[in-house]
């Protein structure tokens, strides 16, 4: 099995970069091949702009979805968002490393989402959720946070997590594109807590890792249950 990790803080010694060394130690301990996109330490620009592509399908209106699409038929996307793609594209596991931003991901990580999931291989028209451009590939998470467990999930101050405030990135992102998305692994209370709890926290990843064909899978909309406007039947 091959993964693909993106990681996104920019402090090497980060309990976040940590995570993303052991999920790395542990698949190749287990025999997987791992590469990584360290999107700080390759000073990824996440900013959409025309210059993305080599070739305008309309020079007039920057209309970022269709001239996506067009420039990956004429391979003439920027040599950076052409080679993410290709990382992505040779993975069967495509995973996450990073703190939770203001209910979110870190803006480095939306802008590589925004620049590299392009309309065309990735999702375009009726290719979404099963259908999506990734089905058959598989997604996980590995993110930390400042909050405890009990302030997240029906009734708590902050609401649900996963089905959420994060419903954003793991159905409208991963799920959209047509990934099976497993439940993520969190880090609770990161900044907060011992040493020795950091240390059983990143033994639970490594677990998590050598379990990845257990884990649950998120729950996604069936396009068997919407008709042909995506209207339910």
């Amino acid at each position: 099995m091959h993964i693909h990790l993106v990681h996104a803080h920019p402090d090497s010694a980060s309990f976040t970069a940590a995570m993303r060394d052991m999920i790395v130690e542990t698949a190749t301990g287990i025999g997987h091949t791992v590469t990584v996109s360290d999107l700080y330490k390759m000073n990824f620009n996440p900013v959409l702009s025309a210059a993305d592509f080599g070739e305008r399908r309309d020079p007039d209106h920057l209309t970022y979805a269709l001239e996506q699409r067009h420039n990956w038929k004429q391979n003439t996307l920027a040599p950076d968002i052409a080679s993410e793609i290709a990382r992505v594209l040779a993975a069967d596991v495509l995973a996450f490393t990073f703190p939770l931003h203001w209910f979110g991901t870190p803006a480095i990580l939306k802008g590589w989402i925004e620049r590299v999931f392009i309309s065309g291989p990735f999702y375009g028209g009726k290719r979404v959720y099963g259908a999506g451009g990734l089905a058959g590939k598989r997604a996980f998470a590995a993110f930390g946070l400042g909050g405890r467990p009990h302030m997240f999930g029906p009734g708590s101050i902050h609401g649900p997590l996963v089905d959420g405030m994060m419903k954003h990135f793991f159905q409208g992102t991963l799920g959209y594109v047509g990934l099976r998305v497993l439940e993520p692994f969190i880090a609770w209370h990161v900044p907060y807590v011992a040493e020795d709890d950091r240390t059983l926290m990143l033994a639970d990843l490594a677990q998590y890792v050598r379990t990845l064909d257990d884990q649950p899978v998120l729950e996604m909309p069936d396009l068997a249950s919407f008709d042909e406007t995506f209207g339910p039947k």
